[in-house]
């Protein structure tokens, strides 16, 4: 039969109006409006939170030994990536997977450099380079840093 119409943070709302005689759709404009927008920025950030999680859902299927690679399961990859999408809903799986990469490459020598430091810079609009350099590191080993990430992860997608 297929997935129900409305998955996800839109379920049940194409059939509410009907079921409520109408009183759903003032309802929804009234949260919409007494908010000041607030309320569609949130399903919004729920939407674009959830496109993520899907993609990191397919890109772990596709690249089955890329949590191997991070020295993790699957399942604690995935729900890592879903925690950090609760503080961040625009950060793409590829961004979590460098961030890991990065925190164990470079966590014993720079014990500030973590997932979540450099997590806090992207969801600030840094960028991981900049963030590194924000950590302490020059820009050079900012950039030689998120090299040997890179070339790790490919290794781990193969």
């Amino acid at each position: 039969m297929g997935q129900p119409g409305g998955v996800g943070v839109d379920r049940g709302l194409g059939r509410s109006s009907d079921a409520s005689n109408g009183r759903a759709d003032s309802g929804r404009d009234n949260a919409s409006s007494r908010s000041n927008g607030r309320s569609d920025a949130g399903l919004e950030r729920a939407r674009i939170a959830s496109d993520n999680l899907s993609n990191a859902n397919r890109e772990l299927a596709k690249h089955p030994r890329l949590a191997n690679a991070l020295h993790v399961n699957a399942n604690d990859l995935r729900a890592g990536y879903q925690a950090a999408l609760a503080n961040n809903p625009n950060l793409t799986f590829g961004q979590y997977v460098a961030a890991t990469r990065l925190a164990q490459n470079l966590g014993d020598n720079h014990p500030n450099i973590t997932r979540a430091a450099i997590l806090a810079g992207l969801a600030n609009g840094d960028s991981i380079g900049e963030t590194l350099q924000d950590l302490g590191l020059s820009s050079r080993e900012a950039k030689e840093a998120k090299k040997r990430a890179e070339k790790e992860i490919e290794r781990g997608r193969k």
